[in-house]
């Protein structure tokens, strides 16, 4: 199994709508894009100051899932819409689950 994760850093001014603007959107991609095998997302707890502010988890079976995915024209215009214009920082990393 492959895991993707994605951490996030609104810009300053994000408000509360946007992020729950996100939340409903990631939670169409899984209708839309059937490589998913399982997918996690939120807003951080705040319990620590060095956090960022959103988290993105996904399971695949392959690598060449994780690419469908990656390439899908519906995660392209999430990407488009609701992170490209918002997002300060974004960090991301793929690994093989043991």
């Amino acid at each position: 199994m492959i895991r993707h994760v994605v951490l996030f850093r609104w810009k300053e001014g994000v408000d509360d709508a946007h992020v729950e603007g996100v939340k409903a959107a990631l939670g169409r991609l899984p209708g839309l894009i059937p490589q998913l095998v399982s997918y996690s997302y939120g807003a951080d707890l705040g319990t620590a100051p060095t956090t960022l502010d959103f988290a993105v988890t996904a399971q695949f079976e392959t690598v060449e899932d994780f690419i469908a995915y990656r390439d899908h024209p519906a995660h392209q215009a999430f990407i488009a819409d609701h992170v490209v214009p918002f997002v300060d920082e974004r960090l991301a990393v793929q690994f093989t689950e043991p």
